[in-house]
């Protein structure tokens, strides 16, 4: 029996949605030489990660082993996907393999970061393939929500593994190339042993519709408004906002990009050739001069971020447009659950203005990206594996995907981020366990999940922050009566008294009967008189707060 094996190894995407970092390795155990396909991230919210900046995975034990990392090879462009890339490059060094348009974005991140650009290197598509180490690698092509997007076909000494990325069976996408069945055959024919696959849909029970169907709806829609239409989307699905910007030529409207991420994803569509023909635009200061119904606003924001543009149009005007009563919204996009809120108070902000809200409740104006379980038994059955791994999706998509492998007598495992797979036997067997989490960009800085910033933050968001300040003079006494400030606290508490008066009153008496030794000894002293503050917040306010203690001794 032979001592080298295939392993994989989620690191982030698996049992979540977002923040996708897959690890292939083949060699002795402990010895492998790796690839990792996908570096992403994840977005915050102000609930559990308030401040935050992003979201990534914890690539520690990755980059404890880059010496041994061959590649780093990015299925599409989407943040979940290759939104970490620049944030560790540098710890991991590997040179980044993707097609095109994903190569152009990567690129612009790492420019950013200063990195260098030529460590993006463009791939061709399958059958062209990139060696990187004991690996030989493909692109090939699936159809998406983003352009260019690709299955990786992975080869190593112990087979084929076939990688999905985010897909879907899409015959007619507008932008980008179609499924292609007999391709996705061939690739099977040699035998595949393991199928790593998409399943963020798997829960849908009808074949997933084709991009090209919401063209006619969304044509009929802005040609039947009185008003300016707006309308939002991903600003990564080039074929929607093609879709949307051409409906507005037809209907003799302007077309105006507001947004950064709308213009820079055109922008890489068109430098990359995946765009040849989108319909002319005009600027925010262009657009002034044209009447109301002749003008279309493609604006980012679908999520209901708070900065985007069409939050800030809901708020007011942006660039110097504004919705008046009687002008159309389109949402264009599905909500990502967990975004609800604030979709709904940019529509009741719009609402509030007299502006018509058109949003995807009806089916019309909006196709997912990803394959619906229908969908998935057809790749199933047409690429054959040996066994499926599930991944992309929360811990209930992973387990239904499974079960939808074994209902058809293929081997499924339902593998979390951490959980180290063999690939090398007839079945999937767990190798061992490694440690992951999350970490955060706060600002410029990367935290762990357990340095306990972000946890710290919560707290003082949820119960409010005291600062006591104590001086003790040369003989250990007390200088003065201690003296606190407050965050986040009410001025006043149930004994109808100044909450700080009360507490520095409770404090000095403490001071007064102090015994020498705790007057002597910082910790026991920071201890005791954070003890007190938090008792007396309990009683006149019902919280108890974080407390800081400043002690300044006289030498």
């Amino acid at each position: 029996m032979s001592s080298e094996r295939l392993i994989y190894l989620p690191l982030g995407g698996a049992g979540e949605i977002g923040m996708n970092a897959y690890v292939y390795g083949y060699g002795a155990a402990d010895k492998e030489r790796f690839i990792l396909v996908d570096l992403g991230v994840a977005f915050p919210d102000m609930d559990t990660t308030p401040g935050v900046d992003l979201i990534m995975p914890d690539m520690a034990w990755l980059m404890e082993r880059a010496d041994r990392l061959d590649a780093i090879f990015i299925t599409h462009a989407h943040e979940d996907h290759v939104g970490g890339v620049a944030h560790f490059y540098a710890q991991l060094g590997a040179p980044v393999y993707a097609r095109a348009f994903t190569a152009n974005i990567a690129r612009r991140k790492l420019d950013e970061h200063g990195h260098p650009a030529e460590a993006v290197r463009t791939a061709s598509t399958w059958p062209e393939t990139v060696k990187a180490g004991p690996f030989t690698v493909g692109f090939a092509p699936m159809s998406h929500s983003i352009p260019e997007s690709a299955g990786l076909v992975i080869d190593s000494p112990a087979g084929r593994v076939v990688h999905t990325g985010d897909f879907k069976l899409d015959p007619n996408p507008v932008v980008g190339e179609a499924f292609d069945p007999d391709m996705w055959a061939e690739i099977a024919k040699p035998g595949v042993r393991a199928l790593v696959c998409d399943s963020t849909n798997v829960f849908s029970a009808h074949p997933g519709r084709s991009e090209s169907e919401v063209g006619p709806e969304i044509v009929r829609l802005v040609s039947e408004a009185t008003g300016m239409v707006v309308a939002t989307t991903f600003a990564s699905n080039v074929a929607r906002v093609k879709t949307l910007a051409e409906a507005a030529d037809r209907a003799g409207r302007s077309v105006v990009l507001l947004g950064r991420a709308m213009r820079r994803m055109i922008e890489a569509a068109i430098e990359t050739g995946v765009l040849t023909d989108f319909p002319k635009v005009i600027s925010a200061e262009e657009a002034r001069d044209v009447p109301r119904d002749h003008l279309m606003l493609l604006v980012t924001g679908s999520q209901g971020e708070r900065r985007a543009a069409s939050a800030q149009l809901a708020r007011g005007k942006y660039r110097g447009l504004e919705l008046k009563e009687g002008d159309l919204f389109l949402f264009s996009s599905k909500t990502i659950p967990g975004n609800e809120k604030g979709v709904i108070r940019i529509i009741n902000q719009l609402s509030e203005k007299g502006v018509d809200v058109v949003d995807d409740s009806s089916g019309l104006y909006h196709v997912s990206g990803h394959a619906n379980g229908p969908d998935l038994e057809r790749l199933h059955g047409i690429v054959d594996p040996q066994m499926v791994i599930p991944m992309h999706g929360e811990h209930r998509h992973l387990r239904a995907h499974a079960k939808l492998a074994e209902s058809h007598g293929r081997p499924g495992i339902v593998a979390v981020n951490g959980m180290m797979l063999d690939l090398s036997g007839n079945a999937p067997t767990v190798a061992e366990y490694v440690e992951t989490g999350r970490s955060y960009l706060d600002g410029s800085v990367m935290v762990g999940a357990l340095d306990g910033v972000v946890r710290d933050r919560i707290r003082m968001a949820l119960n409010g922050h005291v600062l006591v300040t104590v001086i003790l003079d040369e003989e250990d006494e007390p200088l003065g009566e201690p003296w606190c400030e407050t965050m986040g606290l009410p001025d006043m508490g149930s004994s109808k008294a100044s909450l700080v008066d009360v507490m520095e009153e409770d404090l000095n008496q403490f001071l007064m009967r102090a015994g020498a030794k705790t007057l002597k000894d910082d910790d026991k002293l920071e201890e005791a008189l954070r003890r007190i503050v938090r008792q007396t917040a309990q009683a006149e306010i019902g919280k108890k707060p974080e407390v800081t203690v400043v002690t300044s001794r006289m030498r």
